[in-house]
């Protein structure tokens, strides 16, 4: 169709570029550079292929075997989930109740998704409930707060047009000591107004935003901000880690444990009285006023649900404050003769703040910055502080807007399969795992990994949308579907992908990381992994389930790390059909891995997973259906390696 048509706009809008330029762009290069070589030159020079990759396999006879295949295998998986949701269904009378109209004429959707749901949730299943309901409030607030700053800017902090960057995105000064072009002014002095002005409105809106969502709850979550930041700033610098960890870990603890610190308890303890349960009426007007307190909690009364984003956040100041006293000796900008006004991603993250902009107006700024306080992306301090001097040159109001419709289209995809495939009731409902047959019970399952997926999908774009409509560049959080994945280590590193990258900064790095060369180095590895997963099972909540999930993560990742180390694949030249056949096979069986781990710590629990496995193994036909789905995934593994051979003759390797 050439270069426009609806064909080439679908193809723009799923392109990795459109999703992040990080994934087409080296962190280490700075988008500039992308710019004006765009700008430069009429047509874009092709990109050169990642080295190693091989040949397209599109068009040979397998592949046409595998399409043929596909086309029947992927509508009957849907009209299996679908078969079992249907009123026709013997079963359907145990699930109705947990049903609600839906807007599809004809259609239900499972009423754990409003906020008349009476189901006991996960986590997860509370932020999508809270993320649908207030979905018309959330457009309207990446809309209204855009535009609010533009007034701010522009009638409560301007700033002087001499200290106003270019529009235009001429080429960069060489040094952070030139002046931009058409400006007196250097690029520090521009950068350091423009944070102010932003700083400005984001702390004045952050606190607005806190009391909205949390009415006199907020006063707790400033609190525990305030705590954390009168530890990193009084302390002892080498007292500093240690501290920042054991505080963060205890609050994690100590919101799930006392779950929220309501008023009224705090209120009771304190008063005389209050242990026995005998409140004097002199004391009686403190219980009260808890109470009140308590009945004017906001449109989000439970904070301490979605408050673990923030914890990520806390330590993200905190440690990058403590980094940053090894460098006051110079500035890395000028010491490596850098653009600030056009810094690469990795450049941003580690190249920290100035010693000064280690406020607390900066600190609560990042720590409630709107856009990204209810779900993420994370977003680090330095990266930040970094983005406010300096719009990020990657925001481009195309790929914004293809970013958007991206986002209503999956938005789009989750309604039709929450209307038309009621696995989330089902599994609600206490079933009899055993009154399925078995291709039943695993497109079940399937299906109900995708809903999660999805759940977690969605609040990450809309957020991550309403920070670039902001002007501010986060890292996307999922990179590739949850069927397009058939490696442990690589599904890990493209589900929530910032949380990802924080974990790597934060904790796996400073650990160690992992080194496989001798059983010395392995046992460190592996205690490193360990104490990587338990915090993430331990962020995510503190429940038996999630620490059994994180556990599992690690035990799951031991098959194809030591694969990796004793079948190298530079071992196979000569050989390609039989390391791929090979390599497919124990994806397979990361798949049924991953899976497991997932539906333990995210769907249906370790006793709901048992249930289902026995129901599979029952008899011989689901022996049988286990291997057709065992093939099905050997040939999905097969379009999936393809896939990451495509990437790399584009150029692309995102080792995931």
């Amino acid at each position: 169709m050439g270069n426009s048509g609806p064909l080439s706009f679908l193809r723009s809008i799923y392109d990795l570029d459109t999703l992040d330029t990080r994934f087409t762009t080296s962190s280490s290069t700075p988008y500039r550079a992308v710019i004006d070589a765009r700008n430069e030159k009429k047509e874009v020079p092709k990109p050169q292929p990642v080295p190693g990759a091989e040949p397209s396999k599109w068009k040979k006879p397998e592949f046409f075997v595998y399409y043929t295949l596909l086309s029947f295998i992927i509508p009957y998986m849907f009209w299996v989930a679908y078969d079992v949701s249907r009123p026709s269904h013997p079963k359907y009378y145990k699930f109705e109740p947990l049903l609600w109209p839906g807007w599809i004429p004809g259609r239900k959707i499972t009423n754990y998704l409003t906020q008349t749901s009476t189901l006991r949730q996960d986590v997860s299943d509370s932020q999508y409930r809270v993320f649908r309901w207030n979905l018309p409030y959330m457009f309207a607030l990446l809309t209204f707060h855009p535009l609010l700053r533009r007034v701010w800017n522009l009638v409560i902090y301007p700033v002087p047009a001499s200290l106003t960057p270019p529009s235009s995105r001429s080429s960069s000064p060489k040094n952070a000591a030139s002046r931009f072009p058409g400006s007196a002014a250097t690029a520090e002095e521009v950068g350091a107004a423009r944070l102010k002005q932003r700083v400005s409105f984001d702390f004045t809106w952050a606190i607005l935003f806190l009391f909205i969502l949390h009415g006199f709850s907020a006063l707790k979550v400033l609190f525990i901000l305030l705590m954390n930041y009168q530890l990193c700033m009084n302390l002892p610098r080498k007292h500093i880690p240690v501290a920042t960890w054991i505080f963060n870990i205890g609050i994690l603890f100590a919101n799930e444990l006392c779950t929220g610190y309501p008023f009224e308890g705090m209120a009771r303890l304190i008063s005389p009285g209050g242990e026995t349960g005998i409140i004097s009426a002199e004391d009686s007007f403190l219980v009260s006023l808890g109470k009140w307190l308590d009945e004017h909690g906001g449109i989000m009364p439970r904070w301490q649900i979605l408050f673990n984003i923030t914890i990520l956040r806390l330590v993200s100041f905190n440690m990058d404050y403590y980094w940053s006293l090894d460098s006051r000796a110079g500035s890395p900008v000028e010491k490596k003769q850098l653009d600030p006004a056009s810094l690469s991603e990795r450049d941003r993250v580690s190249i920290p703040a100035l010693p000064h902009e280690f406020t607390y107006r900066h600190y609560i700024a990042h720590a409630i910055y709107a856009p990204l306080y209810l779900a993420g992306p994370i977003l680090t301090f330095n990266d930040y502080i970094a983005q406010c001097k300096h719009r990020p040159l990657t925001i481009e109001t195309r790929r914004t807007f293809l970013y958007g419709v991206r986002f209503l289209l999956t938005l789009l995809a989750m309604e039709f399969i929450l209307h038309y495939n009621y696995v989330i009731a089902i599994s609600k409902a206490d079933p009899n795992w055993g009154d399925y047959t078995a291709p039943q019970l695993s497109l079940l399952s399937y299906f109900n990994l995708h809903i999660i997926w999805l759940k977690l999908l969605l609040p990450f774009r809309m957020f991550r949308l309403w920070a670039l409509v902001d002007g501010i560049d986060p890292p996307e959080n999922m990179i590739r579907c949850v069927s397009d994945n058939y490696s442990t280590l690589m599904f890990w590193r493209s589900w929530h992908r910032s949380y990802n990258r924080w974990l790597l900064r934060y904790i796996y790095i400073p650990l160690g990381g992992a080194n496989f060369r001798s059983w010395r180095q392995i046992v460190r590895s592996l205690i490193t992994y360990i104490l990587v997963f338990t915090f993430v099972a331990l962020w995510h909540d503190i429940q038996l389930r999630l620490l059994i999930w994180g556990w599992m993560i690690v035990f799951f990742f031991l098959p194809e790390i030591a694969t990796g180390y004793f079948f190298p694949k530079h071992k196979w030249q000569g050989r390609e059909k039989t390391y791929r056949a090979l390599a497919s096979i124990g994806g397979v069986a990361n798949v049924f891995m991953m899976m497991t781990a997932n539906l333990v710590g995210f769907a249906v629990g370790l006793d709901g997973l048992q249930s289902i496995i026995r129901g599979i193994m029952a008899d011989y036909y689901g022996w049988f259906f286990l291997f057709m789905a065992s093939c099905s995934f050997l040939i999905t593994i097969q379009i999936m390696f393809e896939l990451r051979q495509h990437e790399k003759r584009r150029g692309i390797d995102l080792k995931c």
